[in-house]
């Protein structure tokens, strides 16, 4: 779902226009191609929307039901994968079919490259060159990411560059840490650890009004893979205390019982809030959540108690998962599913599965393979500013930027566009470049086609 850009559009290069009259006139072609294959192997193509219709029933009775339906489940899931396979395998055994896929996955690719270099164009993103921080402090989590901080000896790199590195020690709290560091004069704060750091880091610096520094130090780091940062080799990060340059991006709270709560990825509710508030799934993620499935969506479970209103007016009752982020991820059959293109779109992103049968989850997962779930009723995405959750109970379980939570209802989310400063390497706008024109849709190539910038999306960062 793409985010616009209230500012105006630039006008369109030669070149640009050149390369979007391309992408159109390419993707037709592979589209038309597409058609002809499935019309000719229609049979074959039935039959994979049965075996992935399967894979769908099958996975949700593999994770709503006790041993020995398990079993039945898993082997359903099993076969359905099997006669997928078996069906796509018997409609390219012919040379001629070979080919005609190979000429597809060729139009895609030359459709995507001249699609991106036609709208990487303008300056949604601005990177200001400043004077660099004199008494930057960065803290550091030593039992992140299973010990980064003393592998790629972020402390020592940072000391070197006049850093004053802080090491979290066992017990230690680190939001009065990070505020200490304020109180003694910082006048930049880095966090070198997992998401949940980030943020908390991240909310004192913004409370301070000073720049932050993302060092990914952590398991995932998802803020880092979306800021476009190097998660391989995080001590390279550190050089934007000294030589970097500084952008902002959003931050998003959420209000319950008067306290506002700070996030930078976003906040799970439903199924995997739950299961990450038990103890045992730090160290064993997969084996608490199949124990935990069949107990919060089994057959006779009550769905969860959670209510909102989607963005059409259409109230929603009892999803099952529920995650509202710090700008909207990618869903669907797509290489960034589950990546944000971009941390500056002014929006949250809000998704929601509420499907509560197997027939549903078969439907949702053909529907998917088509790449049309949105059609699905049981499927809710769309981008806001606002949003709010509530529940009979008066409490629901979160999972904020993966640390576990409990919280009173309503929940209230909002995003806070440019709200967070951040020091960033001086490689990182070519980065956000790169991830920008991934998010590429029919309206922007038809704009720059006609001479137009991007439907009014700006995607170049500009260096000031």
């Amino acid at each position: 779902m793409g985010i616009r850009d209230s500012r105006p559009a630039r006008v369109a290069r030669r070149h640009q226009r050149a390369m979007a009259v391309a992408a159109l006139v390419l993707g037709a072609a592979t589209a038309l191609a597409v058609v002809l294959i499935l019309v000719d192997n229609i049979g074959h193509v039935v039959v994979a929307l049965a075996g992935l219709a399967l894979v769908g029933v099958g996975s949700w009775y593999a994770a709503t039901s006790l041993w020995p339906r398990r079993w039945l489940a898993l082997l359903a899931v099993g076969f359905g994968g099997f006669v997928v396979v078996w069906a796509l395998g018997s409609a390219v055994e012919a040379d001629v079919a070979i080919w005609r896929i190979l000429g597809v996955a060729f139009g895609i690719a030359a459709t995507t490259v001249c699609a991106r270099t036609a709208v990487s164009s303008g300056s949604r993103t601005v990177f200001v060159r400043r004077q660099p921080p004199q008494r930057p402090v960065l803290v550091c989590n030593p039992v992140s990411g299973g010990g980064k901080v003393q592998r790629y000896g972020l402390v020592e790199k940072a000391e070197s560059l006049g850093v004053q590195a802080v090491v979290l020690g066992q017990g230690d709290d680190l939001e009065r840490i990070a505020r200490d560091a304020v109180a003694g004069g910082a006048d930049c704060l880095g966090m070198a650890g997992g998401d949940g750091s980030q943020a908390v880091v991240a909310s004192v610096a913004v409370e301070a009004g000073l720049p932050f520094v993302c060092v990914a130090a952590g398991t995932r780091n998802h803020f880092a893979l979306d800021l476009g940062l190097d998660r391989d080799h995080p001590a390279s990060t550190l050089d934007a205390f000294t030589t970097g340059l500084s952008r902002s991006v959003d931050y998003a709270t959420v209000e319950s019982g008067g306290d506002i709560h700070f996030f930078v990825n976003n906040v799970s509710l439903g199924v995997y809030a739950t299961v990450v508030q038990e103890d045992s799934y730090r160290d064993a993620k997969a084996s608490t959540a199949f124990d935990l499935l069949p107990e919060l969506l089994g057959s006779r479970t009550d769905p969860f108690d959670l209510s909102f209103v989607g963005l059409d007016g259409t109230p929603v009752n009892g999803a099952f998962l529920l995650l509202v982020s710090n700008n909207p991820y990618v869903y669907g059959p797509n290489a960034d599913l589950g990546q944000r293109r971009a941390l500056d779109t002014g929006h949250l992103g809000v998704f929601a599965l509420s499907n509560t049968t197997g027939a549903d989850a078969a439907a949702l997962a053909a529907l998917s393979a088509l790449g049309v779930q949105r059609r699905s009723p049981h499927w809710h995405e769309f981008a806001t500013t606002g949003f709010e959750v509530d529940s009979r109970c008066g409490t629901a379980f979160a999972g904020m930027d993966g640390e576990a939570a409990e919280l009173a209802t309503p929940l209230r989310f909002r995003i806070h566009p440019g709200g967070l400063t951040l020091m960033v390497p001086s490689d990182n706008p070519e980065s956000v470049r790169r991830r920008h024109a991934r998010d590429v849709g029919l309206d922007d190539l038809l704009a720059v086609a006609g001479g137009a910038g991007p439907a009014g999306r700006q995607h170049l960062p500009e260096v000031r």
